[in-house]
């Protein structure tokens, strides 16, 4: 039942998917959808790519193992919408780029900074498709057995087929149906659960169950960090989240679908109301899982939302409930993976592949079509490394994407919209130190993380000392070469900051 289930989903995806192609013609159309998706139907867009799998599954294994500490993601992640609304949404839309390089690149007028941009993209990208793949592979192991690599390529492949169908324009329809798909999967087996939890006689109540009724399960943050600076490890965290959402690239290429930078803001606000109402729900589980599901904690969390509807109903009940939530969960997957994708495909189609077909084919070739093959590639490289980061949970490796993106683009857009003083040199060593100290923190935690103490919360939670660094250097940087500021600086911050119905060059209200 959960396989028909999964295949009506895929089904659904692809038929979708397919509409968009039939409408999507221009780059324009690939890239932001021609900057003309309503804020409504982009938030629930939004929403549907933000919520991953670390939001479907992930946060309630982690509530599952550690207890109420571990609400901070779910807080986290809706926070990082409120600061990309303060601080970045309406300027980025009003800056006028398909993607990050871009506008990093008309802000400091400098290739070498768009080259930094696009390596990051890809790589924080490629970072953040590995537990989307890592979850789609558990999900397709738990409803048929098979090896987690085919749930992992079924995935990549109908992400593909999508993304190179009908690009932004095509994934927009395809993940606002996703969203209320996944909001649906999620609300409906836990209502029924609850109603029936009334009536069973339990070892807990609820109450006694999220707070870890004084049991090991209340420690903080014991996957998070560290046992020994929970604190540290707490305050790391948020900023990573907090910060980190506006340095995603498929969260920023959102931004640009807008028709204005009025739209931008008020789609931002009803992100934050549909981000909200689905957080209510994954932490129910892991109370939940604690009485029906508790050997699951040192075996597989990450499975508690699927596994719960047949620990407390036998037959079909069990079966339909689960079955719901394998799709919501395959729909939590392919929403996601084909926003990142979108985003990576953008950045090395613009900067690797367009130039070279056009040097090859002497500029006899369509755009759109280096896009597709950018489409392929972009996915083709995560699918392969998918495996390195197992043993990592889906919240933890998606946290390391968080603090890679606080620590780099956040630095670059929050400066580089707000503060005129800041350098060429500064923007390029702010990503270049900030970069290497986040990702040096990954590989450290891929390769074999420290057991204990300082050293396995400070690589553990890399956020609170790579952003800040980061920050320092672009400003020690750029106060050091006042003379690279780009000579083009006060118009873009005019740009940026001067609303579309004033015409920029003349001062005037356009017409």
């Amino acid at each position: 039942m959960s396989l028909t289930a999964i295949g009506l989903v895929i089904a659904a995806t692809i038929g979708i998917g397919l509409f968009g192609l039939r409408i999507s013609r221009t780059t324009s159309d690939f890239y932001v959808a021609s900057r003309a998706v309503s804020p409504r139907w982009n938030a629930s867009a939004i929403s549907g790519e933000y919520l991953s799998a670390a939001s479907f599954l992930g946060v309630a294994g982690l509530v599952l193992v550690n207890g109420a500490d571990m609400l901070w993601f779910s807080v986290g992640y809706t926070v990082g919408y409120l600061m990309l609304l303060v601080l970045i949404a309406a300027p980025l839309r009003r800056s006028g780029a398909y993607t990050l390089p871009d506008f990093a690149e008309t802000r400091f007028e400098s290739a070498v900074v768009r080259r930094l941009c696009s390596g990051l993209v890809a790589g924080i990208g490629s970072l953040y498709l590995l537990p989307q793949l890592r979850g789609a592979g558990l999900t397709f192991h738990a409803v048929t057995g098979a090896p987690p690599a085919v749930g992992a390529a079924i995935v990549a492949a109908i992400v593909v087929i999508n993304v190179a169908a009908g690009g932004m324009r095509s994934i927009t329809f395809v993940q606002a149906f996703q969203y209320w798909l996944k909001l649906t999967a999620l609300a409906v087996p836990i209502f029924v659960i609850l109603i029936t939890w009334r009536s069973m006689d339990h070892p807990v109540g609820l109450l006694d169950s999220l707070q870890g009724a004084g049991s090991e399960w209340a420690e903080p943050l014991s996957h998070a960090g560290g046992r020994d600076h929970p604190l540290y490890a707490t305050y790391s965290l948020l900023l990573a989240l907090c910060f980190g959402t506006m340095g995603l690239p498929h969260v920023l290429v959102r931004f640009y679908t807008n028709p204005d930078g009025r739209a931008a803001r008020r789609t931002t606000v009803v992100v934050l109301a549909l981000l909200g109402l689905f957080y209510l729900f994954p932490p129910l589980y892991a109370v939940l899982g604690r009485s029906f599901a508790a050997d699951l904690i040192g075996t597989s969390p990450d499975t508690v939302v699927l596994e719960l509807p047949s620990r407390i109903f036998a037959g079909t009940t069990g079966d339909l409930l689960g079955a719901l939530l394998a799709a919501g969960a395959f729909a939590a997957f392919l929403s996601t993976s084909s926003g990142l994708t979108v985003a990576i495909a953008g950045v090395i189609d613009q900067d690797l592949l367009r130039s070279r077909l056009h040097r090859l084919t002497g500029g006899d070739y369509l755009a759109v079509n280096s896009f597709r093959i950018a489409a392929l590639l972009a996915i083709a490289v995560p699918y392969l490394a998918f495996n390195l980061t197992k043993a990592l949970s889906l919240a933890d490796t998606v946290g390391l994407a968080f603090a890679v993106a606080a620590s780099t683009f956040c630095p670059l857009l929050v400066l580089g919209i707000w503060w005129r003083k800041m350098s060429v040199p500064g923007a390029a060593a702010g990503l270049v130190v900030g970069g290497v100290a986040a990702i040096t923190a990954v590989l450290v935690n891929v390769i074999g993380p420290p057991s204990g103490g300082w050293p396995k919360a400070l690589f553990g939670q890399p956020a609170a000392w790579t952003m800040p660094l980061a920050f320092l250097t672009v400003v020690v940087v750029s106060k050091l070469t006042p003379e690279r500021i780009p000579r083009g600086t006060a118009r873009s911050m005019v740009r940026l900051h001067t609303p579309e119905a004033v015409d920029v060059d003349r001062g005037l209200p356009s017409a």
